[in-house]
């Protein structure tokens, strides 16, 4: 059985054309990029993977699968979140955050002009790690110090000094007897004029 022709045949892509299609698709990730792919093999390439890989440059197998998502309606979601990357110190080493975190509270103060929520702290981060040290916590429990830093940053403890307000520096009120508050009683006649 031959494939029908399409009754209305898109013209070709123009080379500016194709390349903004890759950058366009280059800005989305996951399912919407998929979908988009997919829309746009199903438009200029007729639902060819193969297609789509030889004029646009995109992953045949990433074109395929965005196609079967779009005929079939379900949505593949990875899993690569739950799987990669580290996890946060304060999450490996929940016990010895709870200390630090108690610690961290017991050093803040609030802004002192309350205009934010930050809580400003006197504890720098090898005095922590000194203070924890001293609570029985092993080395290969803390971090390094501008680690520990990083992490007091990242939890809403700023590492500054708190600086105590300052009184307003009271000036001199200028008295009767100054000079600069006298005020200029007569004028001096002008040179070359005459009074009369």
């Amino acid at each position: 059985m031959q494939p029908t022709a399409d009754p209305n045949p898109l013209p070709p892509l123009s080379a500016s054309q194709v390349e903004d299609l890759k950058l366009a698709s280059g800005k989305m990730l996951g399912p919407e990029r998929r979908s988009f792919l997919a829309a746009m093999a199903d438009k200029h390439c007729g639902g060819s993977a193969r297609q789509a890989e030889r004029v646009f440059g995109w992953g045949r197998g990433t074109v395929q699968l965005g196609l079967h998502e779009r005929r079939t309606g379900v949505v593949c979601v990875g899993a690569q979140a739950a799987y990669c990357g580290n996890w946060l110190w304060e999450e490996r080493n929940p016990e010895v955050a709870s200390a630090l975190f108690a610690l961290a509270e017991s050093h803040a103060q609030q802004d002192p002009t309350f205009r934010t929520a930050l809580a400003y702290t006197r504890l720098t981060a090898a005095e922590a790690l000194r203070q924890l040290r001293l609570q029985g916590f092993g080395e290969g429990q803390l971090p390094a110090p501008s680690t520990m830093a990083d992490i007091l940053n990242r939890n809403g403890y700023r590492l500054r000094k708190v600086v105590k307000a300052k009184p307003q520096k009271k000036s001199p009120r200028p008295t009767r007897s100054s000079p600069t508050s006298r005020p200029r009683t007569g004028s001096r006649p002008a040179a070359g004029r005459s009074s009369g």
